[in-house]
């Protein structure tokens, strides 16, 4: 059985704190870009601060998930803060924006660690019954990072340097490190007759091929056209590396994707699941801002209160879902959230025009109470299928494709929302009106630019296009809910529960 409760404090404070490297860097480096591009320059590929640290850290999810079924959790866990504070100070001194992109790449190499693992040892401590306990504690973690993100971000870019907001994350880390050293031990386990080999040739297929898919999908439609040269070489490369990926995983003796992660049902349907999760998810979180500034006429603070009171509702949906599941299961408490999740998705494109704040504000308070429902069984109940040694490697390959589908998302709504935009201002009556969301967003924060009237067809087309994401988000819903019909199973046989990990002694 797991430790104890009372021993299982310390553990779990150096988890959250953990947690709080990955989750907060996000939100505290977007408003700080301003005065970093002021600094150092380099505006036309700053997205790459983002693009480059999320690729890093989704390319590296499987491989730490196997690392940590094959030489342990702590091991792992303490490489990835490491990392992570190195790539911190190391970005703290970057001295152009290349340098600083390829250092929140070294960031993002740690981050893949934290996020897998951390999740991974949360569902190591607790048996079955009250993982909601510990997954709500890590959802809180990721909610009051996103409100909290942002003002310490702003904070310390205005009345300090922005060099501050990777600084402080070194005391963060060096609080987890010391957590994680001084109290999280792992039992000790037989020794493999046959010394574990790394799968190195699997892992560099792995990380190469989700890499080159990965940065066409960023850069496709941005940087080159998607029909151009360098986009279809992304493209046909990825999917050369992938099928080569294939053959090597096929013949490795201890492959770092193993296949049974898609023969088996109830870890192929989750993975499917939470791909489409990650795909619905881009509408909030990357459109929603744009809505609630071009269309609402918010400032960026009260934009962003918009999208963050989701997270209010998310871990409180989250932690409550035991008692939902505990009576009809796994697969019935998710479809349940996920149908939910797409009745909002829908209700979101019936809004008025301009409508009011709370109109929004309402909507992502009952998406977040959806998608709480909708998730966490999920990875609950394929956590409960599997035993120590596989479970990381489950968990990865979970959150690998919620990763991969946020990134599909992303390059998929994006194209959605420019088309429209194009549509509907290539019959505008105004001339000159610019012709992409990003063109649209910069021109309305300069009202005196535009005339009223063009003020007015900017923010009509603005709700148009968010209106097909939406649209779209809704299409990825109905998707996730024909995965877990057609594909989930109905119950998840869970494995007998096994020690995985010990508190500190004394």
């Amino acid at each position: 059985m797991p430790p104890a409760p009372r021993g299982r404090g310390p553990v779990v404070a150096a988890l959250m704190v953990a947690m709080a490297l990955a989750a907060v860097d996000g939100t505290v480096v977007s408003t700080a870009v301003p005065r970093i591009v002021g600094d150092l320059g380099g505006f036309s590929v700053f997205s790459w601060l983002f693009s480059g640290y999320l690729l890093a850290v989704t390319v590296t999810l499987p491989v730490y998930g196997k690392l940590s079924d094959t030489f342990g959790r702590k091991p792992v866990l303490v490489g990835g803060i490491v990392l992570f504070v190195l790539g911190s100070l190391l970005c703290a001194g970057a001295w152009s924006m290349t340098a600083l992109i390829a250092f929140r790449v070294v960031q993002g190499l740690g981050g893949g660690a934290l996020q897998g693992t951390v999740q991974t040892i949360a569902a190591d401590l607790y048996p079955l019954e009250e993982r909601p306990k510990i997954q709500a504690k890590l959802s809180t973690v990721w909610a009051t990072s996103s409100v909290a993100g942002p003002a310490i971000g702003g904070l310390l870019s205005t009345y300090a340097d922005w060099r501050w907001i990777f600084l402080v994350n070194l005391p963060v880390g060096a609080l987890a490190l010391w957590l994680v050293v001084r109290h999280f031990h792992e039992p000790a386990r037989p020794r493999p007759a046959v010394r574990p080999r790394i799968d190195w040739a699997g892992a560099l297929t792995i990380f190469c091929g989700t890499a080159l898919l990965l940065t066409a999908l960023v850069q496709g439609g941005v940087a080159w056209d998607w029909l151009s040269a360098p986009s279809l070489a992304l493209f046909g490369a990825s999917a050369v590396l992938v099928a080569l990926t294939v053959l090597v995983e096929r013949r490795a003796a201890d492959p770092i994707v193993p296949g049974w992660v898609w023969r088996r049902r109830p870890i192929a349907s989750v993975n499917l699941a939470l791909a489409a999760m990650g795909l619905l998810m881009v509408a909030p979180t990357v459109f929603l801002p744009t809505y609630a500034q071009s269309v609402l006429g918010l400032g960026a603070i009260p934009a962003g209160f918009v999208l963050s009171v989701m997270t209010l509702t998310w871990p409180v949906s989250a932690a409550l879902s035991n008692r939902v599941y505990g009576r009809i299961g796994f697969r019935f408490t998710a479809m349940t959230g996920m149908g939910c999740a797409l009745l909002v998705l829908l209700a979101f494109t019936a809004l008025p025009y301009p409508g009011a704040v709370w109109q929004p504000v309402l909507i992502m308070l009952l998406l977040g109470a959806s998608l709480g429902l909708f998730q966490l069984p999920l990875i609950i109940g394929v956590q409960s299928t599997v035993g120590w040694a596989e479970r990381g490697t489950t968990t990865a390959s979970v959150l690998f494709c919620r990763q991969l589908g946020q990134s599909l998302g992303a390059a998929l709504f994006g194209a959605v929302a420019n088309a429209t935009l194009a549509s509907r201002l290539g019959d505008a009556p105004a001339a000159g009106l610019p012709g992409d969301l990003d063109s649209v967003a910069r021109a309305l924060e300069d009202p005196g630019t535009l005339t009223a009237s063009a003020a007015d067809t900017l923010r009509r087309a603005v709700d148009a296009a968010v209106d097909h994401v939406y649209l779209g988000a809704a299409a990825a819903a109905a998707l996730a809910l024909l995965v877990l019909v057609c594909v989930t199973p109905r119950d998840f046989p869970a494995v007998a529960e096994e020690t995985a990990a010990a508190p500190a002694d004394g």
